[in-house]
């Protein structure tokens, strides 16, 4: 456990000190964000806020893991995952921001980048000693082999979940917070399976996103980006494979999950029904414009994922 909180805390300084020196340098290069004109009318004055803070985030984590846990192979098989979901989510904000193109890379490029990165995954895993390709369902104990039908399963965590905190990525702190509570719970139970190298990963995600968060609470001087959102739920959804409990992920990454279900049913109802659910979606927006400050909005959707992963732990923990 100490190992784990030394990992979070080195991580946390490095991003801390390299936020000052990139945060200038984004803001020199213009690499602004570009706010959507559909969005609630309040974030209209973040325009031009310097974007792609993700990579903050992956340099703080990957030097970190590199110093404690560099010859680990599912430290590096999750930190690699991270990358390279970091890397799509790089060319997609790089696109946006540098070359104009509002919708950076095309949903149907976004989405075989993050399957090809699946397929690569899912072939380490089958050469990495102990891996199963088992998944466990919590409260029935049933345990089903799925063989090569894994691959599906992990591309749709993977996808999923990235794309999930890529949705919750819509105001100051919101996804960086949550995402660090997840990081921290995942922590917890890669001890508890005594991985201690993937606690490492983990403690470091936790730092270099607590660090980051510094900078990008409200009022935001960096956002994340795509760059940063996509790669941290890859590293989520790769800590969730590595230590299988892939399902837990659903009430761990909770908050994510709900908001990546507002889009689908807001979508779903008014193509069905011509009738909206929420009043704008992901979830964060609904609130927003039920007249919740940005503020209050994140310290609650914090304390959601909070509530979440610690019942989630307890749950755990009595088996």
């Amino acid at each position: 456990m100490q190992a784990m909180w030394l990992t979070a805390g080195t991580s946390l300084v490095l991003a801390l000190l390299l936020g000052p020196l990139f945060i200038p340098v984004l803001r020199r290069l213009k690499i602004g964000q570009s706010i959507r004109e559909e969005g609630p009318a309040s974030h209209q004055k973040k325009s031009g806020t310097p974007t792609m803070g993700g990579t903050i985030i992956l340099l703080a984590a990957t030097v970190t893991v590199w110093q404690f846990a560099g010859h680990s192979r599912e430290a590096l098989l999750a930190l690699g995952v991270t990358l390279a979901y970091g890397l799509i989510g790089f060319l997609d904000d790089y696109i946006k921001v540098v070359k104009k193109r509002n919708l950076g890379l095309t949903a149907r490029q976004k989405l075989a980048a993050q399957g090809l990165v699946a397929v690569l995954f899912f072939f380490f895993l089958a050469g990495t000693p102990h891996f199963s390709f088992t998944v466990t369902l919590p409260f029935f104990g049933a345990v089903w082999d799925l063989g090569g039908l894994y691959l599906p399963f992990l591309a749709l965590v993977l996808m999923g979940t990235s794309n999930a905190v890529n949705l919750t990525d819509g105001l100051d702190g919101l996804a960086a917070g949550t995402a660090a509570i997840a990081f921290g719970t995942y922590g917890v139970l890669a001890l508890w399976n005594s991985q201690y190298d993937l606690a490492t990963f983990c403690g470091a995600m936790m730092g270099a996103l607590l660090g980051f968060l510094v900078f990008n609470a409200h009022p935001a001087r960096v956002f994340m980006g795509d760059t940063g959102s996509l790669a941290v739920g890859a590293g989520l959804a790769a800590a969730a494979v590595l230590t299988k409990t892939e399902f837990w992920l659903i009430l761990i990454g909770g908050v994510f999950v709900a908001e990546a279900l507002s889009v689908m049913i807001q979508v779903f109802t008014f193509q069905t029904f011509g009738r909206r659910v929420f009043r704008m979606s992901p979830l964060h927006h609904h609130f927003e414009l039920g007249g919740w400050s940005e503020w209050r909005v994140v310290a609650t959707f914090w304390a959601a994922g909070l509530c979440l992963s610690a019942g989630a732990l307890a749950l755990f923990a009595r088996g």
